[in-house]
């Protein structure tokens, strides 16, 4: 057995978020990716754009390792929510490659730094914004995760594609069928359980 690598680990996990993250996007047309999905505007390629954001802030200048990348949703007078949907002239070649380039300046931190040193985020209080590079980059994983679990569900609200990538449906075996009847189960379990509320 081989010694443990804490940063391969975690650069694991981070990898497959991302790619999860942008398989989403794949085979879909320019309005599926940015359409709204949800009351508060939730899309795809908005969520690739957010968590571009995060690793370039986490796990750059946040150590002291800026990108030189412009981040126009963080500038003065930039409208709330930015980050989170592409305008028009941002089209999904420019957002991933975008994102494609938070990673290796990421990475590179990540390669160039201890797992144990300190940085400090500018957003943060001044009294609290310490931070390690491997909680920074836990904190990285968790939220880009959590995205990702966003996109598991757009993506299957827009075309029905579901699981981690192309290969991994990581769903329980069932044609439409079998899905459709599972589903009616479960509404009706919840009817019934709803009413004796």
């Amino acid at each position: 057995m081989t010694a443990p690598d804490p940063k391969a680990d975690l650069r694991y996990y981070l990898q497959s978020a991302r790619d999860a993250l942008l398989w989403k996007l794949e085979g879909l047309s320019e309005y599926d990716v940015r359409r709204p999905l949800t009351p508060t505007g939730t899309n795809l390629l908005g969520l690739v754009k957010h968590v571009t954001g995060v690793e370039l802030g986490y796990l750059g200048d946040t150590f002291g390792r800026p990108s030189g990348e412009r981040l126009p949703w963080l500038e003065d007078g930039a409208e709330p929510n930015g980050d989170m949907w592409a305008t028009a002239d941002e089209s999904r070649a420019y957002i991933v490659e975008f994102y494609r380039r938070a990673w290796a300046h990421a990475d590179a931190t990540i390669d160039a730094l201890a797992l144990d040193a300190v940085g400090r985020v500018p957003w943060w209080p001044d009294d609290r914004d310490e931070v390690t590079l491997h909680h920074a980059v836990t904190r990285v994983i968790a939220d880009t995760h959590r995205h990702a679990g966003h996109a598991d569900i757009l993506r299957e609200l827009v075309d029905g594609a579901v699981g981690v990538n192309k290969g991994n449906a990581s769903m329980a075996p069932g044609d439409a069928a079998w899905w459709e009847k599972h589903r009616s189960r479960l509404e009706g379990v919840a009817r019934e359980v709803g009413r004796d509320v």
